[in-house]
């Protein structure tokens, strides 16, 4: 059964930036989305999770208005986002997970293309924004390696400094260190009160920069909620070196042991039950090393979908 989980209190108080209800658009007998009801608010990051053909695309692109919706209503700063679209594009800034463009255009003249359009593009902040993403405006968009493209596109759609920042695997092909600067423009983009809708399988990024993270699976969204939240209740990965012995007969019939491994004194597995249970257990013999490590959102998405996979068949 899929599940739909209300927002928090708050997410409730906040101002509303992006509100999906109800909304479902399939393609005849493939797969789209349904029924989906989500609320994004003023000054979050959130984070938009799922496999391939989960229905991120397909829920991105009809926010956007490029697909229009079987049923449902989507609004956007309080307009819809169908009848009100050119209103709402303006205060949006949108890169897909691929960019396309006239090929034979430098990264510069792709960039003075996307300001002629914005209008009202502070030059100071493109400018900027083209040196901490170290893009190579002087070559043409054909030459471009992916990741190098996606670093123009990343400049494109944050130029004119939108109210929605909408990213569909935004950094597909960068390397570590721009991705990292890129996370640091979107928590100063959050401290500015500006709200960022994105998709990733960069589940690490997902993890540095999101206030929330919803799961969609099949084209419909299974699990919404806070990120911290979300890892308090994951399971840890626990190693203990015992001194001696270890005590192996209680910890296999504890509550929540899970994937035991046994490497000489060491004994590594996963914990989802009561840590004081946890202790009393490990104490009964002499630790002389112990780690109860933090969960890792890839750890948990894998995890997550494995067991809905398990459920389904």
């Amino acid at each position: 059964m899929h599940e739909q989980y209300a927002e928090s209190m708050d997410t409730q108080r906040k101002k509303p930036v992006l509100v999906l209800k109800n909304v479902t658009k399939s393609y005849g007998k493939d797969r789209g989305i349904s029924g989906i009801n989500l609320s994004v608010v003023e000054g979050e990051v959130f984070g938009f999770l799922g496999p391939n053909g989960a229905g991120k695309s397909t829920t991105i692109n009809s926010i956007l208005d490029l697909l229009h919706l079987n049923s449902g209503t989507i609004t956007v700063f309080g307009l819809d986002a169908h009848r009100d679209s050119v209103e709402v594009k303006r205060r949006i800034g949108y890169l897909s997970g691929d960019m396309t463009t006239d090929p034979s255009l430098t990264g510069a003249q792709y960039l003075l293309l996307a300001q002629n359009l914005h209008g009202n593009v502070d030059e100071t902040y493109v400018a900027e924004l083209v040196k901490r993403l170290r893009c190579e405006t002087h070559k043409r968009i054909k030459s471009l390696s992916r990741g190098n493209r996606q670093k123009i596109g990343l400049v494109a759609a944050l130029m004119h400094d939108p109210d929605l920042l909408i990213l569909d695997e935004p950094t597909s092909g960068l390397d570590p260190l721009i991705q990292s600067e890129f996370n640091e423009i979107i928590r100063e983009r959050k401290a500015r009160g500006k709200t960022t809708f994105m998709s990733s399988h960069v589940l690490s990024e997902v993890q540095a920069v999101c206030d929330r993270v919803g799961f969609i699976r099949d084209g419909k969204l299974i699990r919404v909620s806070k990120l911290e939240e979300l890892l308090q209740d994951a399971p840890r990965r626990v190693s203990v070196l015992y001194q001696t012995s270890a005590p192996d007969s209680q910890l296999k019939t504890l509550a929540g042991v899970s994937d035991m491994q046994t490497i000489g004194k060491r004994r590594v597995f996963t914990y989802s039950g009561e840590y004081n249970e946890l202790l009393r257990v490990l104490g009964t013999k002499k630790i002389h090393d112990l780690q109860i490590l933090e969960p890792q959102l890839d750890e948990l998405f894998m995890e997550y979908y494995q067991t809905k996979e398990r459920h389904d068949v």
